[in-house]
């Protein structure tokens, strides 16, 4: 194994090649400090997502963990290898490696998209009106007003402004004139923060459309601080189909947005040469709703990244800095603004002509097969096995705070990195792995069974399953310490759940993020 200290690896994140940061810790430990430019891929799921954010396995990678705990970036390092990937180095020391150098570290997650939120406002001067402001307007029926979510729709759901419609972000030069017919209606942009209603709200503008546009000031979080109240589990959702006769003047300012922005169109031949490629990478993204994607005939290459989530979180669906990107959809007028906002993120990006001429031979991830030592229980197995099986370790490996609400009465909990900690000293006592993803808990058992535990069983059981098992259970929360939840991010976890300080917390986290960033990540960023 090779190790890089943190030197070095600067240079190379902002060097002209290719190159995948992976901080392979679990979610809370990444969400409280980590590398400006890192993804995160956990090792607990790394066989199940590595595949798909690094495509190519030559790409240099380099992974990183605690200083601490370099023994589980050493199996990441040998789980990844199994899989095929040949140039993976190790952070010298790991993130403390980094902090000593005296580089910066950051809480939260989708670090590059959110920071470029806060410099686009300054950039554009975003209008933007507040809480209370919005409130007035609403409230007069004289005002001609329409507020838009620019977030998914199950984070819709969750809450909203009272009277929102939910058009995503990726929707909106699609949908909104279909929302908004009249050009004397002002149109409000709203996220639970403030990045997708930047991002949303600046999007109508620069398109050119002819209504007043604004950005609600700290979203839905914004206006809960402003003693306002919120809805809950709301269904009004964009209109699903667009009229064929208001096309051409979509894909016109679409396309001038395009060109504003140098995006360059490629055909379906360039892209398949480019995907065979051994020294560049490419991702392939259908960028329209998960309905669309899910009816269509596409390739396996092609991964589906809703327009508005590839900007707020590329990180989650790209995992190789300066690789190159090609969005599709079939319309001509949602690909060409996600791309005009991924290239100012600082990515080379382009746009397919004729997606439907795209013809390329794709393959699965190759997961490592089961083993045959382990054995799955289903259904009405699960609770006879355990009451006749007394003497069985049974490690529960979902969430944990999953854990701490609801969990068997004799389960112990461990996730991959702490599963060596917890297994049976003796390898031939019988063990019962519960979780909620039979992938998780395949991969799991093969690790035990390489370890030499002799008799493994595994049984798919979520919380209510186990609540209505005619089984011990147990409610007692302390049995987890916060620090033991790795898996679980705690920064400002409940600025959603009534907790005023921490909305303040976070709002304020994500308005500081560009006077935290250096030059080099800065100048990441293009503006016109």
């Amino acid at each position: 194994m090779k190790y890089i200290n943190a030197h070095a690896l600067k240079k190379q994140i902002h060097d002209a090649d290719e190159i995948a940061v992976l901080d392979i810790r679990e979610h809370g430990q990444y969400g409280e400090n980590h590398l400006f430019f890192a993804v995160s891929v956990p090792y607990s799921t790394l066989e199940l997502e590595i595949e798909r954010l690094v495509p190519r396995k030559n790409t240099r990678i380099v992974m990183y963990g605690n200083k601490h705990d370099d023994e589980v970036v050493k199996r990441a390092h040998l789980a990844a290898s199994a899989l095929g990937y040949t140039d993976i180095g190790i952070l010298q020391d790991g993130v403390q490696g980094w902090q000593a150098e005296g580089y910066a570290t950051f809480s939260g997650v989708n670090l590059p998209s959110k920071t470029f939120g806060e410099l686009a406002e300054h950039v554009y001067d975003t209008p933007r009106i507040s809480a209370l402001q919005l409130q007035a307007l609403l409230t007069d029926d004289r005002n001609k007003i329409v507020v838009l979510d620019g977030r998914p729709v199950p984070e819709y759901k969750k809450m909203n402004i009272p009277g929102s419609v939910c058009c995503p972000n990726g929707e909106l030069a699609l949908r909104a004139g279909a929302l908004a017919p009249d050009p004397e209606t002002t149109i409000v942009i709203n996220c639970a923060g403030r990045t997708r209603s930047i991002v949303g709200a600046q999007t109508l503008i620069n398109l050119g459309i002819p209504n007043k546009v604004y950005a609600l000031e700290n979203g839905t979080q914004g206006w809960y601080l402003a003693d306002l109240p919120l809805e809950h589990q709301s269904d009004r959702i964009y209109p699903r189909s667009i009229q064929d006769k208001d096309l051409p003047i979509l894909q016109k300012r679409s396309a001038a947005m395009a060109t504003r922005y140098n995006v360059q169109t490629v055909d379906a031949a360039q892209v398949e040469q480019w995907l065979i490629q051994t020294d560049r990478t490419t991702f392939l993204c259908d960028v329209r709703t998960p309905e669309e994607f899910a009816q269509g005939n596409l390739p396996a290459c092609v991964q589906h990244a809703p327009g508005g989530q590839l900007v707020q979180a590329t990180d989650e669906y790209v995992g190789v800095r300066k690789s190159r990107l090609v969005l599709l959809d079939f319309d001509g007028v949602r690909a060409p603004v996600i791309a005009s906002w991924l290239r100012q993120l600082g990515w080379e990006v382009y746009l397919l002509k004729n997606p439907e001429n795209l013809q390329v031979s794709g393959s699965a991830a190759m997961h490592r097969p089961a083993l045959c030592n382990t054995t799955v229980l289903a259904g009405d197995q699960i609770t006879s096995f355990i009451k006749t099986h007394p003497q069985t370790k049974i490690i529960d490996t979902r969430p944990s705070m999953q854990f701490r609400k609801l969990r068997l009465q004799d389960a112990t909990w461990a996730i991959r990195p702490t599963m060596a900690a917890v297994a049976p000293k003796d390898k031939e006592t019988a063990i019962l792995l519960i979780g909620e993803h039979p992938e998780k808990l395949q991969i799991l058992a093969d690790d035990l069974e390489r370890a030499g535990h002799t008799e493994i069983y595994s049984a798919c059981m979520d919380t209510e399953q186990i609540r209505h098992s005619d089984l011990a259970v147990s409610t007692d929360e302390t049995v987890l310490s916060d620090e033991q939840c790795i898996d679980f991010l705690f920064f400002v976890h409940d600025r959603h759940q009534g907790n005023k300080e921490a909305a303040r917390k976070y709002l304020e986290w994500e308005t500081n993020l560009i006077s935290q960033i250096d030059d080099l990540e800065r100048q990441t960023f293009s503006f016109d």
